[in-house]
């Protein structure tokens, strides 16, 4: 994943941008970057590593050497930007979040054209948003060249630039899978994936792109160069799980949504007759929280923290970037609360259950520090696709996936022409799936949120909704 954020105005705007894209670190975990321009220095521009050390401590010195009315910034769990790029269409800054499936294509379509050359990284392959530059520099203008870059691309791209004549261009993805916003204040504008991002420095949201749509933003306003299209397919995960609570995309606030989801799953469990008797609801920090806060409301159960986070020290359970780390990591940030487990029976509601590694380890030191029973509830339906559009979870195959890995190892090949009867837990193969994961992480219950109860939480119109991580339809 990743985010980025962009300001213009008639004031410096360094610190705006810097506190901007630092309410996007939730995004990613990787890279990120700076980029201002100013009469006075011409083009700054800063690049670092933000897997060790969070963004605000790694650019804070950054800043003395910085002015400008105009800059942008970005977290970026893919490549190093953003980038500076030359071109007949003038010097200008790029950063982009997305997903290119088909790069090694296009690359080699570049090269056909022969004189063409990219920069190559250590593992041989072209920075992503290198290669999206060279597509919008194959166009005549900025927003044709965007409309092109969006049109070959298969997977996801949003684009924002700076030009040096003092406005940002910003270019939302073809399906509008992730959100862009347009935040206004009395000297300027500001572009932005995370509309709380702003608000916090004094900026109102003034507008939000549709799908596709390109937008020229000055100090003064802006103007829509290229409209925005008809079908929409934005991120379902952007409520479930990655959107940070004060965040709204189209309309729907995340904690809000949350709350709800969990109070759906409850209702439905209720129905159904498939709740447990347990002692405590709890969440699994900290995205799973709110969703138990719905359940454990609607259910009329106790809610608690058996366990909590320790996080001075790492702040993020996704840091560092070597998985065998990471899992460890996420092991020591776990502290039981003995008091509230010994002996009782638990309910944990967490976002999503993706590869079960982190939440296996959960489980055995609930059971180590004396839970009677551990139940658990997915806020999303089981995970069948690897993400081909935003890559959230990292996955590069879909048997990296827990439910497609038990699913294999029920019946091999075969399972994989039966996927929906899977994802439905009515059916005998959705029973076989449950009572699978439930032995191998150590659950006594599972139960997982079922697609339409996780679209009636979000409230919009479904078939604006992407939902291809469950169900593989685009």
């Amino acid at each position: 994943m990743g985010g980025f954020f962009g300001a213009v105005s008639h004031r410096d705007v360094v610190l705006d941008v810097f506190f901007g894209t630092d309410y996007h670190s939730h995004l990613g975990t990787r890279n990120a970057g700076l980029a201002v321009w100013s009469e006075e220095k011409g083009w700054v521009r800063e690049i670092h590593s933000i897997s060790n050390t969070p963004f605000r401590t790694r650019f804070e010195d950054d800043l003395r050497d910085m002015i400008g009315n105009i800059g942008i910034g970005c977290i970026s769990d893919s490549d190093p930007q953003p980038l500076l790029v030359r071109s007949h269409l003038g010097l200008y800054a790029i950063t982009t979040v997305g997903q290119i499936n088909n790069a090694e294509e296009l690359v080699e379509k570049y090269f056909s054209d022969h004189g063409h050359q990219f920069m190559a990284m250590g593992s041989g392959k072209v920075n992503t948003t290198e290669l999206v530059a060279a597509l919008i520099n194959e166009g005549e203008s900025f927003q044709d060249g965007i409309r092109h870059a969006q049109d070959v691309i298969d997977g996801s791209m949003s684009i924002l630039l700076m030009t040096s004549d003092g406005s940002l261009i910003a270019g939302r993805d073809r399906h509008g899978r992730l959100p862009i916003l347009v935040g206004r204040d009395i000297e300027g504008c500001c572009v932005s994936f995370e509309s709380f991002a702003y608000q916090k420095l004094g900026y109102h949201t003034a507008y939000e792109l549709g799908p596709a749509e390109v937008l020229k933003v000055t100090a003064d306003g802006w103007e829509i160069l290229s409209p925005a299209g008809d079908e929409m397919k934005i991120c379902a995960f952007l409520w479930t799980y990655y959107g940070y609570p004060n965040s709204n995309y189209e309309g729907v606030n995340v904690e809000v949504m949350r709350n709800r989801n969990g109070e759906i799953m409850a209702r439905d469990e209720i129905e159904n007759g498939t709740m447990p008797e347990v002692d405590l609801i709890a969440g699994v920090p900290d995205s799973g929280v709110p969703h138990s806060i719905g359940y454990s409301n609607y259910s009329h159960k106790p809610l608690a923290r058996p366990f909590v986070k320790y996080t001075p020290t790492w702040p993020r359970s996704f840091m560092p970037q070597e998985q065998q780390m990471r899992d460890q990591v996420a092991k020591m940030k776990m502290i039981p609360v003995p008091e509230l487990i010994e002996g009782k029976k638990l309910l944990f509601v967490d976002d999503s259950i993706v590869r079960g590694t982190q939440l296996q380890s959960t489980v055995e030191f609930l059971y180590e520090s004396g839970a009677a029973e551990v139940h658990m509830r997915s806020a999303c339906p089981p995970i069948m696709y690897a993400c081909k559009y935003l890559n959230f979870s990292r996955n590069n195959s879909d048997m990296d996936l827990l439910a497609r890995r038990m699913i294999n190892s029920i019946e091999g090949e075969e399972g994989e022409k039966h996927l929906d009867e899977y994802s439905d837990p009515k059916t005998e193969r959705g029973q076989c799936l449950l009572k699978t994961i439930c032995e191998k992480l150590g659950f006594d219950s599972l139960g997982y949120q079922s697609l339409d109860g996780l679209l009636e939480a979000i409230g919009i119109d479904r078939d604006k909704v992407c939902t291809y991580c469950w169900n593989g339809k685009e």
